[in-house]
């Protein structure tokens, strides 16, 4: 969300960043991208509540950055300049006249600021009550102190909205109903409304801090230091000070520092924290860990490969941020909706206070009640925490379950999807293919293996890895290789001991010449049993063939039955030759297309979207442009960067089962959505009638406002207990499908 005006004629100015105190649901985001949304020379707005940040470009030759801060202010929230070098505080800072301020937890809800508004309030509804049987008089004066005292922050907020371009507050209504209470002589009524209000935002804000908690909580993950190894020692130091390539020791029962390679040592580690992987995973040299990972039992020795600022958790994190800033096309749609809907009932209110009185001689006294009524029933507020109270709720779940989602929009399109397209290594397979068969032709196989490694030797690929590590096992010398080059889809090329050596696929290589019986004959075995064939060529002479088996991951099967019970169809799309994906397919239960470029698997990708929602999975190595071109892309969490920046979501698990779990985690956030938009119209279409027939009062409607947004919030917070289907097989939980 951005203002109508930009930057332009100048250089962009570096973007600016404000820990935003009190900033910290739903609407309060809203009402702040408003606010921006009014000044001239804002452009790339970005809002967190979970980190109550407002990130944007200003031209401060058209808005000076004191007049944002003023606004915010005005609005009631406390702003402070986040250096680009600090680190966005998650904690709470002392602030005043704000109705959701974020308390450090564990903080007793009548210890907020909002708490000690509602005790307040409510105490002096109770007083006013209780001197109602002995002096009337000093009754009324309690009950319009308790008006005055709860309306006060609503009307200065409202007052300061309507003059930051929004004059249909939910604080203006509320605001202008207690007060009308007041001024028809009904202050009781009106110090009920305001004490119900004050409640409900206690209860959204007490709401939306169980939902954020579990990011807040994922960024005190990672310990604060780290034992540097030194020599034949070790010495403690910051962990955010680690740099890559540095070496640390992580004993037994601490967590692990920073994302890293095991260099020396074996352990289980428990990744829980991270990816949500319940069992502990055992590991040793060579494996990868995270930061933030427990270490169960053995001592290990980590080089560190990544900054604190770029680890898993960061990205995690950064991955949240981004999700709440994308909104789904149902909460755009009810902000559009909102901002027609508060006026029509403002204006409704007005007819219906003015025009039985003017018109047709109706008692002032009863049509100015009904009106003020219809303001409060009107309130939009559980309407517009209809949908990013659920999509926050889905998110928290999601990431606890090593789900990661950018944003609401790719959360309500996975649900909706028709056709699930899978890449095929590092994907459906484990990523981890070993050569079988070594088959050579005019030299001995040893050769083949070796002058294959030498081509292979720069590339990340994971059968080009698969034959580097053939090469090692055998104790192999591999040559030195230059000019490798790269060919995509088809395999690759370098200089060799003077020779122009190539490892392609089959179906290339017979392009470049023609190979013998036998080498056609194996070739074809091979890819029957489901290996990859890869053919070695000096210049256009064959020098063999190497056959490469890579495993289908242990759930791929159980993880595509799960999509084909939610009536997703799969397909497999794959640059391997069409026997091996064939003979894969029909082994796991799904369509495949085979032999395919990068660009036949945009067509394809182009032609599912064409049929209906697809979603593309692959773990990066050149899936980035399918899944860019795809619905929803969703990577593994394992892959390159380029997938994880590219894709809509991420599996951190690392399992084909995720991708079912996605699909049922949208459906359930769509189900509860729907449930809470037709609760809260619902509700208000009923006390609409019941209002204007004369049987709800002031204290009623407020009630089912605030029990409308409080049901709604409840419900919301429902998907936070969310399990995915592999989860539920271990662990009793209430089955997506009936999170409503």
């Amino acid at each position: 969300m951005s203002s109508q005006t930009h930057l332009h004629d100048s250089e962009p100015s570096a973007p600016l960043t404000y820990f935003v105190d009190g900033m910290d649901c739903a609407s309060c985001v809203a009402k702040v991208e408003r606010m921006v949304d009014t000044l001239p020379g804002t452009d790339g707005v970005r809002t967190s509540f979970t980190k109550q940040t407002l990130t944007l470009q200003l031209d401060e030759a058209q808005t000076p950055r004191a007049t944002l801060e003023k606004n915010l202010k005005a609005l009631g929230y406390t702003p402070s300049l986040v250096q680009p070098a600090a680190p966005t505080p998650l904690a709470n800072h002392d602030h005043a006249g704000h109705a959701h301020e974020i308390a450090p937890a564990g903080t007793p809800w009548y210890r907020t600021g909002q708490g000690r508004l509602v005790v307040t309030s409510g105490i002096l509804l109770l007083t006013a009550w209780l001197f109602g049987f002995i002096e009337p008089r000093f009754a009324t004066a309690g009950y319009i102190a308790a008006t005055l005292l709860g309306v006060w922050p609503l009307a200065k907020k409202a007052v300061a909205s309507a003059r930051l371009g929004d004059p249909f507050s939910i604080n203006m209504l509320v605001s202008l109903a207690a007060i009308g209470a007041v001024a028809i002589g009904e202050a009781p009524e009106g110090a009920v409304v305001v004490f119900f209000f004050a409640i409900g935002e206690l209860l959204e804000g007490v709401a939306a801090g169980k939902a954020r908690a579990g990011i807040q909580a994922l960024a005190a993950l990672a310990p604060k230091t780290a034992l540097l190894v030194e020599g034949t020692g070790t010495r403690e130091v910051p962990a955010d000070t680690l740099q890559v390539g540095q070496t640390v020791q992580v004993n037994p029962g601490a967590r692990v520092p920073a994302d890293g390679t095991i260099l020396r040592g074996t352990s289980s580690l428990d990744d829980s924290p991270v990816t949500g992987e319940s069992a502990p995973v055992t590991k040793s040299a060579g494996d990868t860990v995270f930061a933030g990972s427990i270490n169960t039992d053995g001592t290990l020795t980590i080089q560190v490969d990544k900054a604190a600022s770029d680890n898993t958790i960061a990205r995690i994190i950064h991955l949240v941020e981004e999700a709440e800033s994308s909104k789904a096309p149902t909460a755009r749609f009810i902000d559009r909706f909102s901002r027609w809907y508060t006026p029509g009932v403002v204006l409704v209110s007005a007819l219906v206070a003015l025009v039985p009185p003017l018109a047709f001689g109706g008692a002032w006294h009863d049509w100015l009640y009904k009106g003020i009524s219809l303001l409060l029933i009107g309130c939009p507020c559980a309407l517009v925490l209809s949908v990013p109270a659920s999509i926050t709720s889905a998110l928290s779940a999601g990431t606890r379950h090593g789900l990661l989602i950018k944003g609401g929009g790719a959360l309500e399109t996975i649900g909706s999807v028709k056709t699930v397209a899978f890449d095929k290594t590092g994907t459906l397979t484990a990523g981890k293919p070993n050569v079988t068969d070594v088959l050579a032709q005019g030299i001995d196989r040893a050769e083949v293996l070796r002058l294959a490694a030498a081509v292979e030797s720069g590339s990340s690929h994971p059968l080009a890895k698969a034959i580097t590590r053939a090469a090692q096992a055998s104790q192999l010398v591999v040559p030195p290789a230059t000019d490798a080059q790269a060919l995509p889809g088809k395999g690759a090329t370098a200089m060799v001991e003077g020779r122009l050596l190539s490892v392609t696929s089959p179906r290339h290589a017979a392009t470049l010449t023609t190979l013998t019986v036998d080498l056609n004959r194996a070739v074809t075995t091979f890819e029957e049993q489901g290996r990859t064939a890869v053919v070695l060529l000096d210049g256009q002479t064959p020098l063999g063939v190497i056959a490469i088996r890579d495993e289908p991951r242990p759930d791929a099967r159980t993880g595509l039955a799960q999509l084909h019970a939610l009536g997703v169809k799969t397909i497999m799309l794959t640059g391997d030759n069409a026997r091996t994906g064939q003979a894969i397919a029909r082994d796991l239960g799904l369509d495949v297309q085979a032999e395919l470029l990068p660009e036949d698997k945009l067509r394809l990708i182009a032609e599912l979207k064409a049929q209906g929602g697809v979603a593309m999975v692959g773990d990066g190595i050149n899936d980035a442009p399918a899944l860019a071109q795809a619905d929803v892309g969703i990577a593994m969490g394992g892959g390159t960067d380029v997938a994880l920046e590219t894709a809509d979501a991420a599996l951190l698990r690392e399992r084909v089962t995720g991708v079912a779990d996605l699909v049922t985690l949208s459906r359930a956030t769509m189900g509860n959505i729907k449930v809470n938009i037709a609760f809260a119209l619902g509700l208000k279409a009923i006390f609409l009638v019941t209002t204007l027939l004369g049987y709800t009062n002031l204290w009623m409607a407020i009630l089912a406002d605030t029990g409308a947004t409080a049901l709604v919030t409840a419900n919301a917070l429902r998907l936070l207990r969310w399990k995915g289907q592999t989860d539920a097989t271990h662990t009793p939980s209430i089955p997506a499908s009936r999170v409503a």
